[in-house]
């Protein structure tokens, strides 16, 4: 099923990449490799518009296009285990946004993977976009363009973290383990959350625990000041974000 869904992601890649949006600002390709199905959540930053109702289902092997206006900026991520009834209330073992299957501007509860991007700016065409873990981790995802030139980068932490979490760090549900805590979120303190006297990449550095997500998964955040290895500049028309990427 997955070496299907591969198969099939590619080749929606390369055919996307040689049409047009017609007109849309950016599109965004959500695409599910995992065995599981997940509910992605989207929330836009402020005073910028709610993106497909700010979440929805995504089956396993299945796939979404999101239409995006210009200079949006937000982020997404991926819900486990979620239970919903028939009204959209339930909840979620992890990226739980109010106990709503329609997000609707709520962001979801770390520990999660988390996709940043600003497509734009009023000063700047470029996007710029990464894979954050300064909120733990609970899903593989990746983001990289399709197509954009030379210098546009993938984001990504393609290594399920949740095998390798420190055990003051994890996150069961049922005695699995579907979530690794950040360290700002295990210890709840300046120090390792960088705000107050450690609001500043001077005063604010790696941890312990930091240095093992990068080790990992040296594409993505692994702290609030990891900028320069971790955030990407491009200019595309079209972003493909996979959960479960192949390695």
């Amino acid at each position: 099923m997955l070496i299907f869904t591969f198969l099939f992601s590619t080749t929606l890649y390369i055919l996307l990449s040689l049409t047009t949006t017609n007109g849309i600002g950016h599109q965004l390709i959500l695409v599910n490799n995992c065995k599981e199905t997940i509910w992605p959540g989207i929330q836009g930053s402020a005073g910028q518009p709610i993106l497909k109702d700010g979440g929805f289902q995504l089956n396993g092997g299945q796939e979404i296009v999101v239409d995006v206006p210009e200079k949006w900026s937000g982020r997404i991520w991926g819900r486990q285990d979620c239970n919903f009834d028939a009204t959209g209330k339930g909840s979620c073992a992890t990226g739980d946004c109010a106990g709503q299957l329609l997000c609707r501007g709520s962001g979801g509860v770390p520990p999660a993977t988390v996709v940043e991007m600003t497509l734009g700016t009023s000063t700047s065409p470029l996007h710029f976009y990464d894979v954050s873990l300064v909120d733990g981790f609970n899903l593989p995802v990746s983001m990289k363009p399709v197509g954009g030139g030379i210098g546009c980068g993938v984001a990504s932490c393609e290594v399920d973290l949740n095998v390798c979490c420190p055990s003051a760090l994890e996150v069961r549900v049922g005695g699995r383990v579907v979530g690794c805590k950040s360290a700002c979120l295990a210890m709840q303190s300046a120090r390792y959350c960088c705000t107050g006297e450690y609001a500043n990449p001077k005063t604010c550095k790696p941890t312990l625990f930091a240095h093992l997500f990068k080790a990992i998964c040296p594409r993505a955040y692994s702290y609030a000041f990891d900028d320069s290895s971790s955030l990407n500049k491009c200019r595309a028309s079209r972003y493909l974000i996979t959960f479960c990427p192949p390695k």
